[in-house]
C-alpha cells in the first residue's frame, strides 16, 4: 500500500465510488457531472445540475499557518480552492454561462478556531465571487451554514456546493475518440487574473504534500493537525519550515521572490473558468470533445471517461518545481505522483481539430495561462494510458 493510502486518503476514492455505484448516474451518463431532468423548471429542453465539494486538508494547513504567522489571509484562499472544485468541474459540462448558485458549508472547532477566521472565509468567499463576476462567471451567493462541531472536527471544513439550471443543448459531454488531440492548460504561473505567483497544488494531495514536506516540529506544537491513528513515521516528515523563503529551496527565480514554502503549499487552486468561458463563446462545439478537470485521480483522471483508447500524454510541461520537492521528500515513485498531484496542468480538452487546439492555445495564453498540446488519443483494444516522463513510460 503506498503512503497515500496509509494516510487514510484516496487518490481514486475507489471506496467511495464502490459506495454509488448503484446510484442513478442522471440522463447523461458519462457527462463530468451528474445532470438531472429540469426538475426544477419542468421543461424537457433543460437540466439541472448540483455540485458539492470542498478544500480538503488544505484547510488544516491554513490553520497552521495562521498559528504560526498571525496571517488571517490565506482562509481566503482556502475559501477560493473550495469553490473552484466547484466551478471547474462544472465547467467541464459547459456550465460556465448560465447563473450559478453558491451555498457554504463551514464546520469548526470553535475553541481552536475563532470567529475572524470565519469572517476571512466569508468576506473572502465574497470577494473571489465579484472577481469572477468582473471576468463574466455569474455566481451569486445564497449563503449556506456554519457549525459549531468541536466533538467531530478537529480544526476547520470548508465546502461549498454550485447548482444551476442549463438547456442539454449546451451540455459538453466528453468523447474520448481515437485521433482526439489533447491540450493541457497550465496550473502554475501568474494568470492575469491572479495577485501572485501559482505553484499549481490545487486542492489534491495535501495530505501527503504538507505530511512530506513540513518538519516533525508543527505536529508536536498542534497535535490537532495529526490524525493519531496515521502511522507514526508518516506524520510530519519533511525536512522544511513553512516560512523558509522559497529561493533557498527552489534558486533565485524571480517568481518566488519573497515567497515562502507555506505559501506555495498554500497557492489558491487555479480558476480556469473564464478561460473555459471564452473557449465556448468562440470555437465551433462540435470539435471539442471533452474538457477534463484533472482533480482526483490527477492525470489518470480521464480514464473515467474514455473506452477503446490508448491515452498518449508525451509532451506534458516541465514539473513544476513544488512537485519535483514533493516527489523528492517523499520518495514517492513519479507513477504514484502523477496519479495524486496534477503534476502542472489540471485542465485538458480534448479536440479532433487542430485548428480548435491552436485557437485554445491562442485563448488560454491570453490569459497568461500556459498552453500546449501536450498528447493524443489512438485507438486501443481496452483502456490504456500512458504518460512520457523524463524518458521514463509510466503505463495505466
Amino acid at each position: 500500500m503506498s503512503d497515500y493510502n496509509d494516510r487514510g486518503v484516496s487518490s481514486d476514492k475507489s471506496e467511495v465510488h464502490t459506495a454509488i455505484k448503484l446510484l442513478d448516474k442522471g440522463i447523461f451518463p458519462n457527462a463530468f457531472c451528474k445532470i438531472l431532468p429540469d426538475l426544477l423548471g419542468g421543461d424537457e429542453k433543460f437540466c439541472n445540475i448540483t455540485h458539492a465539494d470542498g478544500a480538503g486538508t488544505k484547510a488544516i494547513l491554513a490553520y497552521l499557518y495562521w498559528k504560526e504567522t498571525g496571517d488571517l489571509s490565506v482562509f481566503k484562499g482556502v475559501a477560493q480552492d473550495s469553490i473552484v472544485m466547484n466551478l471547474d468541474d462544472l465547467a467541464c459540462i459547459g456550465a460556465i454561462n448560465v447563473p450559478l448558485l453558491l451555498s457554504s458549508s463551514i464546520g469548526r472547532n470553535k475553541f481552536l478556531v475563532p470567529g475572524e477566521v470565519i469572517a476571512e472565509i466569508i468576506n473572502g468567499t465574497e470577494e473571489f465571487l465579484q472577481t469572477l463576476r468582473e471576468l463574466g462567471i455569474q455566481i451569486h451567493y445564497g449563503g449556506g451554514e456554519t457549525a459549531d462541531l468541536g466533538d467531530s472536527i478537529k480544526t476547520l471544513v470548508i465546502d461549498h456546493t454550485l447548482t444551476t439550471r442549463m438547456t442539454r443543448h449546451d451540455v459538453v459531454l466528453p468523447q474520448i475518440l481515437p485521433g482526439n488531440i489533447i491540450v493541457g492548460l497550465a496550473s502554475f504561473g501568474q494568470a492575469s487574473y491572479e495577485t501572485e505567483y501559482n505553484s499549481g497544488i490545487g486542492s489534491n494531495g495535501l495530505t501527503s504534500a504538507r505530511h512530506d514536506v513540513l518538519d516533525h516540529k508543527y505536529a508536536e506544537r498542534y497535535p490537532e493537525i495529526t490524525d493519531p491513528n496515521m502511522p507514526k513515521h508518516l506524520v510530519y516528515r519533511g525536512d522544511f519550515d513553512l516560512k523558509e523563503l522559497a529561493p533557498r529551496v527552489f534558486g533565485n527565480e524571480v517568481e518566488f521572490e519573497n515567497t515562502s514554502i507555506g505559501k506555495l503549499l498554500l497557492s489558491p487552486t487555479r480558476t480556469y473558468a473564464p478561460i473555459i468561458k471564452r473557449i465556448l463563446d468562440t470555437i465551433h462545439w462540435s470539435t471539442l470533445k471533452g474538457i477534463i478537470h484533472c482533480s482526483g485521480g490527477g492525470q489518470t483522471k480521464v480514464m473515467k471517461f474514455a473506452d477503446n483508447v490508448h491515452i498518449i500524454k508525451n509532451n506534458l510541461f516541465p514539473t513544476p518545481p513544488l512537485f519535483q520537492l514533493l516527489q523528492a521528500e517523499a520518495r514517492t515513485d513519479w507513477k504514484e505522483m502523477f496519479q495524486t498531484y496534477n503534476m502542472g496542468h489540471r485542465m485538458e480538452l480534448y479536440t479532433n481539430s487542430q485548428q480548435t487546439a491552436e485557437q485554445i492555445i491562442e485563448i488560454s495564453k491570453s490569459f497568461n495561462v500556459n498552453a500546449q498540446i501536450i498528447g493524443h488519443v489512438e485507438k486501443f483494444n481496452g483502456k490504456k494510458l500512458t504518460i512520457l516522463h523524463n524518458d521514463n513510460e509510466i503505463i495505466y
